[in-house]
C-alpha cells in the first residue's frame, strides 16, 4: 500500500501501484547477502526517522552496461518508455544501513565515495538479509525496491572523480550554495549535484551532514533558479506571445511565456480517481520576488519545472511571465520521480515555439493537447486573471 495515494486501499494496491510491483517482482535479481555489482552510481538517503535516517547505495548483480541509464536525463535521451524504466529499476539492489545524519559509519563512508563519481564503480556487498522485493513510491524520488540491511560494502575499484567536484568537496569554507553554483556552472548535471548535497558533501565543515533524498532533490532545483532569477530580473522583456510544447512518458508540458516582468506559476492537472474519471488541478505561483513559502500543492514539480524555464530565459538573457501547465494522462501509469518533470519541461524548452496575436489563440492552440477549454485555464490561473490587471509607468 502508497500511504501517499488515494486510490490504494488497505491490503489492496491501485492499479499503477500494482503494476509497478508486478513489474519489480517479474525482474527481481535472485541473489544471496553476498554480490558484487557496478554502482550506476546511486545513493538514497531517507528521512523517516530523522535525523537517524537509512542510507545506502543501489547497486545491480551484473555487469549490465544498460543499467547505467539511472536518471530521468538519461532516461529521456534514450527515449525509455515507463515498462523499461521499471525494468531497469527492478534489478537494483538497495543496500542500507542506519546512520546519524552527521555521523559516519562505513557505509556511508562508501555512500559519499560513490556521490562523488560520475561513472559506474564495481562494488562488493555483504548483506545481513536477502533482498525483499517492496514497492517504494513517491512523485519526488525515482521508484526503488529490492531493499535489505548492509552488512559491510567494499569497493573494488579506484572511484572516478571530476577534479572540480575533488576541489569543490575538499573546500571545507566553501558554503553550500557557493558550491552548486560553481558545479552546476562548470556543467555537472543536477543528479549528480543532488547526491553531492545528499550525501553531505557540500557546505561548510562545520554544517555539513545528511540531507534526505527527498529534500535534496527539491533544495537543488530551487537554489540553482534563484541563482538564474538574480540575473533573469535584469533581463530585457519577451516582446510575443510564446508557446513551447513538450511531452514525456504521458506528461504533456505546455510553457507560456507573456510579455512582463519575471512572474511564475505551475498548474498541474490529474485524473484523480480510477471511478470516476474525474481531473483533479493544483497550482502555486510567484510574482516578481522569491517566494518565501515552499509550493506546498505543486510540490517538487513546482521547482523542477520553474529551472528548465530559468536555464532557458537565462540563456537568451530575457524575462517574462511564465504560464506551466502539466497534464499528467493515464500513459503516466507509474510515479517516477520529479527528474521526469525536469526532463518533460526541458524539453518543451528545448524545441520550436510558436508565436500568437492574443492569449486566446495560444490557449486553444494548448487545447489541442492537453484537453482542456481556454476558459477552464483562465479559470485556474492566477496570471491570466491578474495579467494586464495593473497598468505599468510606460502606459501613462
Amino acid at each position: 500500500m502508497s500511504p501517499s495515494c488515494p486510490n490504494c486501499k488497505p491490503g489492496k494496491l491501485c492499479r499503477k501501484h500494482q503494476l509497478m510491483l508486478n513489474s519489480f517482482r517479474e525482474n527481481a535479481p535472485k541473489v544471496s547477502t553476498h554480490f558484487s555489482g557496478p554502482s550506476p552510481p546511486e545513493v538514497f538517503v531517507g528521512r523517516i526517522g530523522y535525523p537517524h535516517i537509512n542510507s545506502g547505495i543501489l547497486a545491480p548483480t551484473t555487469f549490465d552496461t544498460r543499467l547505467d541509464l539511472n536518471n530521468a536525463e538519461d532516461w529521456s535521451r534514450e527515449n525509455l518508455g515507463i515498462a523499461n524504466v521499471l525494468r531497469l529499476r527492478a534489478r537494483l539492489v538497495y543496500g542500507r544501513g542506519k546512520s546519524h545524519i552527521k555521523k559516519q559509519t562505513e557505509v556511508s563512508k562508501i555512500t559519499r565515495e560513490l556521490a562523488m563519481t560520475h561513472k559506474p564503480t564495481a562494488t562488493e556487498f555483504f548483506l545481513k538479509k536477502k533482498p525483499i522485493v517492496s514497492l517504494t513510491s513517491s512523485s519526488i524520488f525515482r521508484p526503488m525496491t529490492n531493499a535489505a540491511p548492509i552488512k559491510k560494502v567494499l569497493l573494488e575499484e579506484n572511484t572516478k572523480v571530476l577534479k572540480k567536484v575533488d576541489y569543490i568537496v575538499d573546500d571545507i569554507h566553501c558554503k553550500a550554495v557557493e558550491g552548486l553554483r560553481e558545479l552546476y556552472s562548470s556543467k555537472l548535471g543536477v543528479d549528480h549535484l543532488q547526491k553531492l548535497l545528499s550525501t553531505g558533501l557540500l557546505g561548510k565543515k562545520i554544517d555539513r551532514r545528511m540531507v534526505p533524498t527527498r529534500w535534496s532533490i527539491t533544495a537543488v532545483d530551487d537554489t540553482l533558479s534563484k541563482q538564474m532569477l538574480d540575473r533573469i530580473r535584469y533581463n530585457k522583456e519577451v516582446d510575443s506571445i510564446r508557446l513551447f510544447s513538450g511531452t514525456f512518458v504521458g506528461n504533456y508540458v505546455e510553457v507560456l511565456f507573456l510579455p512582463g516582468r519575471w512572474s511564475f506559476e505551475a498548474i498541474e492537472a490529474w485524473d484523480s480517481s480510477e471511478l470516476d474519471h474525474s481531473t483533479e488541478f493544483s497550482s502555486d505561483f510567484e510574482g516578481f520576488y522569491n517566494r518565501k513559502k515552499y509550493a506546498f500543492n505543486v510540490t517538487g514539480g513546482y521547482y523542477a519545472m520553474r529551472l528548465p524555464v530559468c536555464e532557458w530565459l537565462d540563456n537568451m538573457q530575457l524575462q517574462g511571465t511564465v504560464l506551466v501547465f502539466r497534464r499528467i494522462t493515464k500513459e503516466y501509469y507509474a510515479p517516477l520521480g520529479v527528474g521526469v518533470v525536469r526532463e518533460a519541461t526541458r524539453r518543451a524548452m528545448n524545441g520550436e515555439f510558436k508565436e500568437f496575436e492574443s492569449i486566446n489563440e495560444a490557449l486553444i492552440d494548448m487545447k489541442e493537447r492537453i484537453g482542456f477549454s481556454p476558459d477552464l485555464i483562465k479559470e485556474k490561473s492566477w496570471i491570466l486573471k491578474e495579467y494586464g490587471k495593473q497598468k505599468r509607468l510606460s502606459e501613462f
